[in-house]
C-alpha cells in the first residue's frame, strides 16, 4: 500500500493538560489495603461485623439465688409494707418526779403595771458614764507628714536645679605648702628602650669551671695494643653413625 492510505483525522499533538502516561508510577511496590479481616482493612470500603468465639467459662460454684434463708416478711406487700394499724402490748412505766411548780403565791402581778398596763415615759437623770465609751484613737493633724517641696527629691514635683557648699580643699589651693612637693631627684630616669626601639643587650659572666668526673677510668697504659683479639673460627669434626651404639660401663650401672 502507498502513502495515500488515509488513517483519520488524529495526529501527534501535546496534549493540552497533564495525563497518566506521563507520569510513572511506582508499579506494585504500595499494595492496596485488605477488604476483609477487621485490622488494617480499607477505610473506603464497609467493614462487616466481626465475631471471636470465646473459650468456655467455667461453671459457677456459688449460686445468685437469696437461697431458702430469705424469707420475706407476711405483712411485706409487692407496693411496700402492709399500712394496716398494729399494736404492741407493753409494761406499765413508772411515775415520775414531781414538778415544783411555784403556786398562786409565788406571783406579784402588782409589780407588772409597767409592763402589763400602758404608762407614759420616764426619763432618770444620772452621772456621765465615762468608762462605756473609749477613747478616740483618731489620729491628730500633727501626725501626718506633708512632703517638703524643697530640694531634689519632691514627690509628684518638678524640682529646680540645687547645688551644695563644701569647704576649700588645700591641695592645688595658694594655700598648698609647696615644700612638701618632690624634687627632681625623686623621679627616677626612664630607659629609652621603653618608649624607643631597644637595642640588643648582651651580659658579661664569670668563667665556667669544666665538668669534672670524679669516677675511675682507666688511662692510656690499660690498653695492651699489642694484643689482638682472636676472630671466632669454625672446626671440622667427625662424623658419627646413627646406627652406633652407645657404650655402657658398669659405672652407668
Amino acid at each position: 500500500m502507498g502513502s495515500d492510505v488515509w488513517v483519520g483525522p488524529w495526529r501527534p499533538h501535546r496534549p493540552r493538560g497533564p495525563i497518566a502516561a506521563l507520569y510513572r508510577g511506582p508499579g506494585p511496590k504500595y499494595k492496596l489495603p485488605t477488604n476483609t479481616g477487621y485490622f488494617l482493612h480499607d477505610p473506603s470500603r464497609p467493614r462487616a461485623p466481626a465475631f471471636t468465639f470465646g473459650v468456655r467459662l467455667p461453671t459457677q460454684q456459688t449460686s445468685c439465688g437469696p437461697g431458702p434463708s430469705h424469707l420475706v416478711p407476711a405483712r411485706m406487700t409487692v407496693r411496700g409494707q402492709d399500712g394496716t394499724p398494729a399494736y404492741s402490748i407493753y409494761g406499765r412505766p413508772r411515775h415520775a418526779a414531781p414538778r415544783l411548780t411555784p403556786g398562786p403565791g409565788r406571783y406579784f402581778p402588782e409589780l407588772a403595771e409597767n409592763a402589763t398596763y400602758p404608762s407614759a415615759p420616764r426619763h432618770t437623770i444620772a452621772s456621765r458614764n465615762w468608762g462605756t465609751h473609749a477613747e478616740n484613737q483618731t489620729p491628730g493633724p500633727g501626725t501626718y507628714t506633708v512632703p517638703s517641696l524643697l530640694g531634689p527629691r519632691v514627690i509628684g514635683k518638678v524640682s529646680a536645679p540645687t547645688y551644695s557648699m563644701c569647704g576649700r580643699s588645700v591641695v592645688g589651693s595658694f594655700f598648698e605648702d609647696l615644700s612638701k612637693t618632690p624634687g627632681p631627684c625623686a623621679y627616677h630616669v626612664v630607659s629609652p628602650g621603653i618608649y624607643k626601639s631597644r637595642a640588643p643587650q648582651f651580659t658579661m659572666l664569670a668563667r665556667t669551671s669544666l665538668p669534672q668526673d670524679n669516677t675511675l677510668n682507666p688511662g692510656p697504659a690499660a690498653y695492651n695494643v699489642d694484643q689482638h683479639r682472636k676472630p671466632r673460627g669454625w672446626s671440622f669434626g667427625t662424623r658419627h653413625s646413627d646406627y652406633l651404639a652407645r657404650i655402657v660401663t658398669d659405672v652407668d650401672h
